[in-house]
């Protein structure tokens, strides 16, 4: 499914945006939240050769097999699907798997268009929760590494971000190398060395005290 200048809808935007992430890296798994759940986005990565792992909404199909597996104890399902649109069609599967957060008690339905099964369906949505790690990456990088600037000169701007970046990458080295001399095991996401504490450290080295 092309892109083009006069349109400007979400699978055109997404089509856009994997295709010229595939030409930089190898794209395994698109994992997109549930404002993409449509069946255009899903044979738009379809086309592009991709897999993708996408939640899906509530609506009254889901709700049904949700009942019936209630209804019989399950606490995993998956069912097959067929995507039929202009540009397409594929197999997918809606997987129903436990919610992974603490802080509910259900069932989240997942859209893919692997062929998983409901002995691995849980395992492999829980890709999903990655997605929250990234994301918290970039909020640590903005936050704590990408220095402001009033320029609008895209090269200023661009390594900004590329120094914030390797920044924040040998923020987690040392940390992880701090780990790795108190304990043998790293299991642990959570920093033993802060990034404040990091970055106090690095501006005082670069920057020479009388």
């Amino acid at each position: 499914m092309e892109s083009s200048s006069w349109d400007q809808n979400r699978p055109n935007q997404l089509h856009r945006l994997v295709r010229r992430a595939k030409q930089l890296v190898t794209v395994d798994t698109v994992v997109c939240d549930r404002e993409f759940d449509s069946m255009n986005v899903f044979q738009t990565l379809s086309n592009l050769n991709v897999n993708y792992l996408i939640p899906k909404r509530t609506m009254q199909t889901e709700a049904t097999v949700l009942e019936q597996m209630e209804a019989d104890s399950e606490d995993v399902a998956v069912e097959t699907a067929q995507v039929d649109v202009e540009h397409g069609s594929h197999e997918m599967r809606f997987c129903y798997v436990p919610t992974s957060s603490e802080d509910s008690d259900g069932t989240a339905v997942f859209a893919t268009n692997v062929a998983v099964s409901a002995t691995d369906a849980e395992g492999f949505c829980r890709r999903y929760s990655d997605r929250w790690q990234i994301e918290n990456e970039y909020k640590t990088i903005k936050h704590d590494f990408l220095a402001t600037t009033s320029s609008k000169d895209y090269r200023v701007r661009s390594f900004y971000f590329v120094f914030a970046v390797l920044l924040y990458n040998l923020w987690r080295l040392t940390d992880l190398l701090l780990k790795a001399r108190v304990s043998t095991e790293i299991v642990d996401f959570s920093p033993y060395l802060t990034a404040g504490e990091f970055v106090d450290y690095v501006a005082k080295y670069l920057w020479p005290v009388d």
